[in-house]
């Protein structure tokens, strides 16, 4: 391995575990610094920040790691700005200021220390455990070098991603042109019940889950495929389980629409031919049978602007939010004349078939990256730096 050496991680990084200010110092006025409690505004590569804190006990810097240190153990980003950390985060930095391979490192290193965790009902690691994780740690251009590959598979990453969000972003302005702004008082007002049936799912006990079969989703999974066109998948049913319950509650058909309904609200994922799988109840809604408006028109519809809003409006729950069947069937729309949904529904094919290919090259992206990983970390990969 030449200049690679075995250490601990407390060699080449600095832990600085997060400590939790009083909540009398939060606020969402951003008054102080932001902050973060754990991993919950977590993005792709950076974070944003809904609260903010006066009163500081630990702060993480620009460019430093975001590690979640409880559960889910191992969730991982950067800090863009100087922020207050709770205790379900450790800000942590490379000794030698590389922080970019640090980064990767720590990707690299999430298993092995998400098998460290401690504690029977959260999950935790404390900073001896995350100390003492065992690396392997090449020169500094080596280190150089790795990062600078393995960024530029992010960066497309991000642009894809970033370009995504600009079409969403399309497809609203679209919505609130054609039912918005050209609305007219003589256009036909319908519920969402009239216009397509919403229902849920059969339930599924805890003690029917098996090792392997059909996956099971969550609203986790859910956003999951959203964001990313792909999920680990963690929860199965049997074929057997599978075929009985579609035989009597019917299975999921491509164009359908899944909705997540608790917890993190209102994020829809539009369901393809190759599809297959069953979803938790309660926590996701189903679309199916459309009439009047296609399923892509609906799916773009709750991803705009306008479809929050409406979301949003008939959202209940203080503790834990959630939207119910019979709040989303009363939601009304004013449907245009034909014509102008046949133009939108043109428009949005244009702009879903580009999304769908940025999604397709994504998911090609990081299975390289993934795979690259563990190959440029052990030093089964080297790569050239002068």
């Amino acid at each position: 391995m030449g200049e690679w050496r075995k250490c601990k991680l407390s060699d080449i990084a600095n832990l600085n575990m997060g400590q939790s200010p009083k909540s009398e110092f939060y606020n969402q006025d951003g008054m102080g610094l932001p902050f973060l409690q754990g991993n919950r505004t977590f993005g792709l590569k950076y974070p944003y920040f809904d609260t903010y804190c006066t009163e500081p006990k630990k702060i993480a810097n620009a460019g430093d790691i975001l590690f979640s240190v409880r559960a889910p153990v191992g969730d991982i980003n950067i800090a863009n700005t100087k922020i207050c950390i709770g205790r379900g985060l450790s800000a942590i930095s490379a000794k030698n200021r590389n922080n970019d391979f640090l980064y990767f490192l720590l990707h690299f290193l999430k298993n092995e220390i998400i098998n460290n965790e401690s504690g029977s009902v959260f999950g935790s690691i404390s900073r001896t455990d995350l100390g003492n994780i065992k690396v392997l740690y090449p020169s500094l251009k080596e280190q150089k070098a790795i990062a600078e590959v393995l960024s530029s598979l992010d960066d497309k990453i991000d642009l894809l991603h970033r370009q995504n969000k600009t079409l969403e972003e399309m497809a609203s302005a679209l919505f609130r042109q054609w039912f918005i702004e050209e609305a007219k008082d003589e256009w036909e007002v319908v519920k969402l019940e009239d216009i397509l049936t919403i229902t849920s799912s059969k339930r599924i006990f805890y003690s029917e889950y098996v090792s392997s079969g059909v996956p099971f989703y969550r609203s986790k999974e859910i956003i999951e495929l959203h964001n990313t066109g792909q999920t680990k998948g963690e929860l199965f049913i049997s074929e057997e389980r599978y075929n009985e319950i579609i035989e009597k509650f019917g299975s999921l058909t491509a164009g359908d629409i899944l909705l997540t309904s608790v917890g993190t609200l209102g994020i829809p994922y539009r369901v393809s031919k190759d599809d297959k799988f069953y979803f938790k109840d309660g926590n996701l809604t189903w679309f199916k049978n459309f009439k009047k408006l296609s399923s892509l028109i609906v799916f773009y519809w709750l991803k705009s602007d306008i479809g929050k809003e409406e979301l949003n409006a008939i959202t209940i729950g203080s503790t834990q939010a959630a939207l119910t069947i019979k709040s989303l069937k009363n939601i009304q729309l004013s449907l245009p004349p034909k014509n102008i949904i046949d133009k939108l529904e043109n428009q949005l094919i244009v702009i879903d078939d580009k999304f769908q290919a940025n999604l397709k090259q994504i998911k090609t992206l990081e299975n390289i990256r993934n795979t690259l990983l563990p190959k440029l970390m052990n030093g089964e990969v080297r790569v050239r730096y002068e």
